[in-house]
């Protein structure tokens, strides 16, 4: 699969996809659907603190920045993405505003700061956006009305985890789309 920056300042560039099969990258299609939510929505992703969990190829993290993002946080556990994601920074000059980071996105640690926008794009069945979010909010990763996009497999079952509450659920071919926000203390969940 190609893969290039969809908008933005680095509009149409080519990014390098992880070696091997154990990534997804997510089609472009999909992307330019979630970036279009992202930057019509609240908190605006221009400005914003962006961070991309299982980030493959970097690719959402890079879009982000693109579209005016100040800052991305890319993170993955396979050795192939990091070294795909660090080559895709270098390429793009986008150095001093993304960071890499080897971790399991199920078990991190204390956050090093807050985000306002979160991507989390789990291989398809795996089940891991449930323990993912579960970790960002035990962890302290997620400002105050943080904006949350998953991505799944179109058919896939996803159960929100306590403390968050889905406000979109979108299909766009095999992916599905879906956007979370934490509740606050006191908040009631509702449908």
């Amino acid at each position: 699969m190609s893969l290039r920056i969809i908008a933005g300042r680095h509009r149409g560039r080519r990014l390098r996809a992880p070696e091997g099969l154990a990534t997804r990258p997510t089609s472009d299609r999909a992307r330019e659907a979630l970036f279009g939510i992202l930057e019509h929505g609240l908190p605006p992703l221009r400005g914003s603190r962006f961070l991309d969990l299982f980030a493959g190829s970097g690719a959402a993290g890079l879009e982000a920045l693109s579209r005016g993002a100040v800052e991305a946080l890319l993170i993955d556990q396979a050795i192939a993405a990091i070294a795909a994601i660090g080559a895709n920074v270098a390429a793009l000059g986008e150095e001093a505003r993304a960071r890499v980071l080897r971790a399991d996105a199920c078990r991190l640690g204390q956050a090093p700061g807050t985000f306002d926008i979160v991507f989390l794009d789990p291989p398809y069945g795996s089940g891991l956006l449930a323990p993912a979010l579960a970790s960002l909010a035990d962890q302290g990763w997620l400002a105050p009305g943080a904006r949350i996009a998953g991505e799944v497999a179109a058919r896939e079952r996803f159960v929100p985890v306590a403390g968050f509450a889905v406000e979109d659920d979108r299909n766009y071919g095999a992916a599905r789309l879906l956007f979370l926000r934490q509740q606050m203390a006191g908040e009631a969940g509702g449908d």
